[in-house]
């Protein structure tokens, strides 16, 4: 797995800023350091990706796409933080 194309991050970063607008949550950061936590986070993705598939167990590892996992920590990660 590849990291994001800058584009991409571009695409990730207005999708947090929008929400965040939409929902009038402050954040307490500034655009270029919620920029650079979008590219840290997807760095550390791509570095982890292995370790992540190696924790889904079996049958869930090999049934499930990559877009399958990624919905499944995404909904997991979500979750556990909500306020």
């Amino acid at each position: 797995m590849a990291v994001l194309s800058d584009a991409d991050r571009v695409v990730v970063f207005r999708r947090i800023m929008e929400r965040l607008s939409h929902s009038r949550v402050p954040i307490s950061i500034t655009k270029a350091d919620l920029r650079a936590a979008v590219n840290a986070v997807d760095d550390w993705i791509n570095t982890n990706a292995a370790a992540y598939n190696t924790a889904i167990p079996q049958p869930a590892r090999g049934a499930l796409t990559a877009s399958q996992k990624a919905e499944l920590l995404s909904a997991v990660a979500l979750r556990k933080f909500e306020v």
